[in-house]
């Protein structure tokens, strides 16, 4: 059992021959008791701040667990982003490669008919150009041959003498 303050102050000695004088006594137990409750309400407050110290703690290790989660949270947020990014890349890549060979393909095709276009038409020029130098010729030689220039005259002197 503890002592109290008032334990203290209350406490009666015995007398025996030549002890202690009674005041000195008195006032050491006055003493100590005053100290004792000072120690008392030291203990309390201490005590009380102990707890509030305790509850701060708490209240700091809660807060450092949130921003620990957060942090790790964060860091998987940003391996996602940047796993999605590359996979959005790779997939806008591959769609460009698509697109590169389907315009490629269709150059080659639009160059393929072209070709075959200028083929027909040179084939077309070729064929007019034969049968224009033939229609010359034929020209060519019915002017050659005089006997147009027998007909007109021999119509024109029969005119004259008629």
């Amino acid at each position: 059992m503890s002592l109290s303050t008032i334990d203290i102050q209350n406490k009666e000695f015995s007398r025996g021959f030549r002890g202690y004088k009674q005041e000195e006594v008195d006032e050491f137990l006055e003493q100590v008791a005053t100290d004792y409750e000072n120690a008392i309400k030291e203990r309390i407050s201490l005590t009380k701040e102990i707890k509030q110290l305790e509850e701060k703690l708490e209240q700091y290790q809660r807060l450092e667990n949130t921003l620990h989660n957060s942090i790790i949270v964060a860091q998987e947020t940003a391996e996602d982003v940047k796993r999605n990014a590359g996979k959005e890349a790779d997939l806008i890549r591959r769609e460009a490669e698509k697109d590169a060979q389907r315009i490629l393909e269709e150059a080659r095709y639009k160059a393929s008919r072209i070709l075959a276009e200028h083929e027909e038409v040179y084939k077309q020029a070729q064929i007019f150009k034969l049968r224009f130098r033939s229609f010359v010729e034929a020209q060519l030689a019915t002017l050659e041959l005089e006997d147009w220039l027998r007909v007109e005259g021999e119509e024109n002197g029969s005119e004259d003498g008629a």
